[in-house]
C-alpha cells in the first residue's frame, strides 16, 4: 500500500502568456509564406538578432573555436568519443540481410539512412552543449549525409562553446538562429536554408509545439516534455545523496517532475529534510525551488516489487535505483526513458557525459517508445524478388482467394496473372 508523504499540488497555476500553439502556428506559416524575410522579421523580433547570413562560415567556426578554453575543448571532444562508441555499438546491432524464405522467393532489409537532418540545440537558461552531442553524433554514425544545425544567439552573443560542439560533433551546416522560426525553416526550407527530412533536439514549449505542428512534413524525434526523474530507493540509500540527484534534474526548469518512491518511511523524512536544507545552498534554487514545490512527490511503499510497479506507473523519463540490490530492476522494471543503476551512476551522467543519448520519452510516452538513438536516422525498408515460375504461380493463387476474401478484386486479378503459365492470360481476361 503506498502512502503520500509529499505529493504535487492538484493544479499549478501557469505563468500568463500567449499559448504556444497560436505562437507556433503563426510563425510556421509566416515562414511557409515569406520564407527568409520570415526567418530574419521573427528572429530581429524575438532575440534580436537579424545578421546578413544566419549560417556561419568557417572563418567564423573557427574563431569561436579559439575562443573556447582548451579544457572544454578537451572534454567535448571525449563526451563526443563516449556518444560515438555506443551510438556505433547500436548502428552495428541494425542490419541489413536477404534469405531466401521458400523456394524461389527472396526477402530482404536495407537500413537507409535518412537524408537530411535538422538538429536544434537550445540556448536561453543553459547553453545545452550536450544536446549537440546526443542528436548530431548518432546522426553521423547512422550516415546521414547532411545534417543542418541551428542554435540561438541571442542579442548577438556568439555561444562559442556550442558553435565548437556543434562543429566537432559532425554538423554539415550551422546557423545562428533560434526558436520556431528556426526549426520552421529547417523543415519547410527557405531561400537560403535548404529542408531536411527530420527534425531532432529539445527546444522550449514553442520549439517543442512546433515540432509537433511540422510532424507529417518530416519526421521528429520524440514530443518532449519537462525533464523527469524518479528514484527508486530502499533503507541502504543515503538520503543526501537521493537529495542530490533529485534536485540535480530539478534544476532544468521549474515545471521539471522529481519523484522518490521508497520502502523507508525514515529515508523518506530524511530525504525531505535534505532537500529543503540542499535547496538553500544550491545556485540553481530559483529554478529547482518552484520544481520540487510544484512537482516534487516523495512516496512509501510496502517492499520493492510496489516499487518498481508505481515506477512503472509513473513512466519517467530517468529512472535510478538506489537499493541494495540495483540490477532486479532490469527484469522488474519495463516503462522508462533510461535507467541508472546504483548510487555509483547518476542521471546527470546519462544527461552529459557517459555515451547514453540524453533524448528520451517524458510524460507517460516511456510505455510505448524509447529516446533517441541511431536507429531513429535510419529508414529500415523492405523489398522482394521471386524468381521462379513455380514460386510466383503457387503465390499468385494464393493471394487470389486471400485478396477476393477482402472482395479486392483488382489485386486478386494480379494475383491471378502471376498463377497462369508465363504468356498466358487469366479466365477473366
Amino acid at each position: 500500500m503506498r502512502r503520500i508523504v509529499k505529493g504535487a499540488p492538484a493544479s499549478v497555476s501557469m505563468a500568463a502568456g500567449v499559448d504556444p500553439r497560436t505562437v507556433a502556428a503563426e510563425i510556421i506559416d509566416d515562414v511557409r509564406r515569406n520564407g527568409d524575410a520570415a526567418v530574419r522579421a521573427h528572429s530581429e523580433r524575438l532575440d534580436k538578432w537579424a545578421p546578413e547570413e544566419f549560417r556561419l562560415s568557417e572563418r567564423q567556426i573557427e574563431e569561436s573555436l579559439r575562443r573556447v578554453d582548451r579544457q572544454t575543448l578537451a572534454d567535448i571532444r571525449q563526451v563526443q568519443a563516449n556518444v560515438r562508441g555506443f551510438a556505433e555499438r547500436q548502428r552495428a546491432s541494425l542490419r541489413d540481410f536477404e534469405e531466401e524464405t521458400q523456394p524461389g522467393v527472396l526477402l530482404g532489409q536495407r537500413c537507409i539512412p535518412v537524408g537530411a537532418v535538422g538538429a536544434y540545440v537550445p540556448g536561453g537558461r543553459y547553453p545545452l552543449l550536450a544536446s549537440a552531442h546526443m542528436t548530431i553524433v548518432p546522426a553521423k554514425v547512422a550516415g546521414v549525409p547532411r545534417v543542418a544545425a541551428c542554435t540561438p544567439a541571442t542579442g548577438g552573443d556568439l555561444p562559442h562553446a556550442t558553435i565548437a560542439a556543434i562543429h566537432l560533433a559532425g554538423a554539415d551546416e550551422i546557423y545562428l538562429l533560434g526558436g520556431v522560426q528556426a526549426v520552421a525553416a529547417l523543415a519547410l526550407g527557405t531561400e537560403s536554408i535548404q529542408r531536411v527530412d527530420m527534425l531532432v533536439g529539445p527546444g522550449n514549449a514553442y520549439v517543442a509545439e512546433a515540432k509537433r505542428q511540422l510532424f507529417g512534413e518530416v519526421g521528429i524525434d520524440l514530443f518532449a516534455g519537462p525533464t523527469e526523474v524518479l528514484i527508486v530507493a530502499d533503507e541502504s540509500a543515503d538520503p543526501f545523496v537521493v537529495a542530490v540527484d533529485l534536485l540535480s534534474q530539478a534544476e532544468h526548469g521549474p515545471d521539471s517532475p522529481a519523484v522518490l518512491v521508497t520502502t523507508s518511511a525514515g529515508l523518506a523524512e530524511a530525504t525531505l529534510r535534505e532537500v529543503d536544507d540542499q535547496l538553500g545552498k544550491l545556485p540553481t534554487r530559483d529554478v529547482a525551488g518552484p520544481a520540487w514545490r510544484d512537482h516534487g512527490e516523495v512516496i512509501v511503499v510496502d517492499d520493492l516489487e510496489e516499487a518498481f510497479a508505481v515506477a512503472d506507473e509513473y513512466a519517467s523519463e530517468h529512472v535510478q535505483v538506489l537499493t541494495r540490490e540495483p540490477r532486479l530492476a532490469l527484469d522488474r522494471l519495463r516503462n522508462y526513458g533510461s535507467l541508472f543503476l546504483g548510487d555509483r551512476t547518476c542521471v546527470s551522467f546519462g544527461d552529459k557525459v557517459i555515451g547514453t543519448n540524453h533524448v528520451l520519452p517524458t510524460r507517460g510516452a516511456a510505455r510505448y517508445t524509447g529516446g533517441l538513438w541511431v536507429g531513429m536516422y535510419v529508414k529500415t525498408v523492405t523489398y522482394q524478388e521471386v524468381t521462379t515460375d513455380a514460386a510466383s504461380a503457387y503465390l499468385g493463387e494464393l493471394c487470389g482467394r486471400a485478396a477476393r476474401a477482402e472482395r479486392f478484386e483488382g489485386h486478386a486479378r494480379s494475383g491471378d496473372l502471376r498463377a497462369q503459365p508465363r504468356g498466358h492470360r487469366p479466365a477473366w481476361a
